[in-house]
């Protein structure tokens, strides 16, 4: 299911290398949520033989130079992460599988720089175990060819107008519920072939150099979660977007504006680290709203909003991508992260997984989100805590 260490979000490796530079003895806790009621239960006995695979896994020297190589779009990767990575091991002792009133339950605890690639891995592999001999692939290469259809059409009227847009552009987000592996991979083989100039890459970096396109990502909420267990939780994001930025000097400019909700986002993205970086990342709230604001805020700080850029990714199907395109095409740069809806559309419910953050050096944390049901945290006196520290 997981054939590599290398097959993981892209964010997995840039939040990991800022942890070891930053926050190597940090401990953290982890948490998993089914967010509807999907019977993931059945999945216990084959996750916890495959989590003790994952740990017998390393990295392969092909795989260790493709992670050094700047050629592969990867300059932000520093030679002593490489040394960490050279003798990396998961732990399986770190993860505990269990059931909890009739559910699936999963805690992943230990040191930070040692768990985080637990999440992605996780994650995918109980979409698998659970989407065995149900859906059909037969199903998802149909969708598949009407989404890259719908494409090709969108970008034929784009070139038919008196004034030429921009190209609908968008990578594949999709590792964490995929249908399989195998379904993952022939995705990313037909879309490099069939959209050259609208599919730009793939958070999955193992795919991403099976098949020579760009691995994408930046930052996932728990860099941002983990602040409120390290720092006043009022400063939190702004202390944790510093360090990235020192982190990354100029790459990886893409900011995650929801983890404490857009207006607290908005509050600390000020002027300073809005020239800093390149742009921010949309997850959850109205995705129309949410860009205007985002707009505003550029403009009210006397920033150039066409030398930005945002990236869409909240529960994304093409149609509203594209939408999402047009309705902003011309004031500023955009792109989309699909994820479900490209690696999951094989006529099945998808499963709403997520693994998060909980606890950091024995402290509660939380994400706050700007949509309904997407929030987590464990503890609610300190979620009334923090949603008072930070004005929500």
């Amino acid at each position: 299911m997981i054939r590599s260490l290398l097959e993981d979000d892209l964010y997995t490796f840039t939040m990991q290398q800022a942890i070891l530079h930053n926050f190597p003895d940090v401990r953290v806790r982890y948490r998993f949520k089914c967010r509807d009621d999907t019977d993931l239960l059945h999945c216990r006995d084959e996750l916890q033989d495959e989590i003790g695979r994952l740990a017998s896994l390393r990295f392969s020297k092909e795989e260790l130079e493709y992670l050094r190589g700047s050629r592969f779009f990867l300059s932000f990767i520093k030679p002593s992460y490489i040394e960490f990575l050279k003798n990396f091991q998961l732990c399986k002792d770190d993860v505990r599988v269990f059931e909890d009133g009739g559910r699936l339950a999963v805690e992943v605890e230990g040191n930070w720089f040692h768990t985080i690639p637990w999440e992605v891995k996780i994650l995918a592999t109980i979409n698998e175990i659970h989407f065995r001999d149900k859906g059909s692939l037969s199903v998802g290469r149909s969708h598949l060819r009407e989404k890259i259809d719908l494409v090709n059409k969108d970008t034929e009227e784009r070139t038919c107008v008196s004034s030429p847009r921009h190209p609908f552009q968008f990578a594949c987000f999709g590792l964490r519920r995929r249908y399989s592996s195998a379904w993952h991979d022939e995705i990313i083989s037909t879309l490099k072939e069939s959209l050259p100039n609208n599919f730009v890459g793939t958070s999955n970096v193992y795919l991403a150099m099976k098949h020579g396109v760009k691995p994408i990502g930046t930052m996932a909420h728990q860099w941002i979660q983990a602040g409120q267990g390290l720092f006043r939780p009022q400063d939190s994001q702004k202390m944790m977007l510093d360090l990235w930025a020192k982190e990354y000097r100029g790459e990886l400019g893409i900011a995650l504006s929801d983890t404490l909700g857009h207006k607290k986002f908005l509050e600390d993205f000020d002027k300073y680290f809005a020239n800093l970086y390149a742009g921010t990342r949309h997850d959850s709230g109205d995705p129309v709203l949410w860009g205007y604001r985002t707009l505003n805020h550029y403009k009210t700080l006397g920033i150039d909003s066409g030398e930005k850029a945002v990236v869409f990714s909240d529960g994304l199907d093409f149609p509203k991508a594209i939408s999402l395109a047009k309705e902003f095409d011309g004031l500023i740069r955009t792109s989309a992260g699909i994820g479900t809806n490209l690696t999951c559309d094989v006529g099945v419910k998808p499963a709403p997984n997520v693994l998060k953050l909980v606890e950091v050096n024995g402290s509660p944390v939380a994400k706050i989100s700007d949509s309904p049901g997407k929030g987590m945290c464990e503890d609610r006196d300190y979620l009334d805590y923090l949603k008072r520290s930070i004005g929500w």
